[in-house]
């Protein structure tokens, strides 16, 4: 789970990646804090996704079918 201290500190390092360089070991620390990010980001979308329904014109609730797979082709 992403904090506000990780996203402080992504927005430090891209800050001075801009102005200074980065350390090669800072270069790994803001590698690593995108991916967690990303993986956070991911995790939240699917779960919102999820919650998805459609009402059928009929009063019926149904959840979309083949939404993973579409989604999974399009990130390959």
């Amino acid at each position: 789970m992403i904090t506000e201290e990780m996203i402080k500190r992504i927005n430090e390092l891209a800050h001075k990646s801009k102005n200074e360089g980065l350390t090669p070991e800072e270069k790994e620390e803001q590698a690593f804090l995108r991916q967690e990010y990303i993986k956070g980001f991911r995790a939240n979308m699917r779960a919102q996704l999820d919650q998805i329904r459609f009402v059928e014109k009929d009063g019926t609730v149904v959840k979309p079918k083949g939404v993973k797979v579409e989604i999974k082709e399009k990130l390959n």
